[in-house]
């Protein structure tokens, strides 16, 4: 199904080097707001740099694939002195595609990571890559995203109780 996730996490935290080598994912597209921080956060919290320092130390190549504006991406993306696309235009995958490639892995070692069904999981499922859905840090405010929200709610799997619960939908 185009909207289904492979792997569900609460949070892009409890993704674990080890999880990924056990699933034979070697790299990670991460969408950013959101997923890495709050929508428009400027700043990425200290939990995200020690996982994306974690994620470094195991040689997992990270590529931030955005929807949003090269000028709210690049200063994020610097901070964590990864790599970026912007205006991503997912669910194409345009972005997708240039940020697998400048991985240099295949389609099935490359996973996307994001909060969104529409854009990060349908982008991903179009290319028949490995989805990781976590849920969002926080709800947006505003009628678009609030419809969204509502418009994925069929698709949404089950949100977990508990910590580093790992669903393979």
């Amino acid at each position: 199904m185009l909207f289904k996730p492979t792997f569900v996490f609460n949070t892009v935290t409890e993704i674990t080097s080890a999880f990924l080598k056990q699933n034979g994912i070697k790299g990670l597209i991460l969408d950013l707001d959101n997923t890495l921080t709050t929508h428009n956060n400027p700043k990425p919290p200290k939990y995200i740099i020690a996982w994306i320092n974690s994620m470094k130390s195991a040689d997992i190549p990270l590529v931030i694939v955005s929807n949003n504006k090269y000028d709210r991406v690049r200063p994020f993306a610097q901070m964590l002195q990864l790599p970026f696309i912007s205006d991503g235009a997912k669910p194409l995958t345009r972005g997708i595609d240039e940020a697998r490639k400048a991985m240099r892995l295949s389609k099935n070692e490359v996973a996307i990571v994001g909060d969104q069904i529409f854009t990060d999981m349908l982008g991903a499922n179009f290319k028949r890559m490995p989805t990781i859905y976590v849920y969002p840090i926080e709800l947006e405010d505003g009628f678009f995203f609030k419809v969204k929200r509502v418009l994925e709610t069929p698709f949404l799997p089950r949100k977990h109780n508990f910590k580093s619960k790992v669903e393979k939908t």
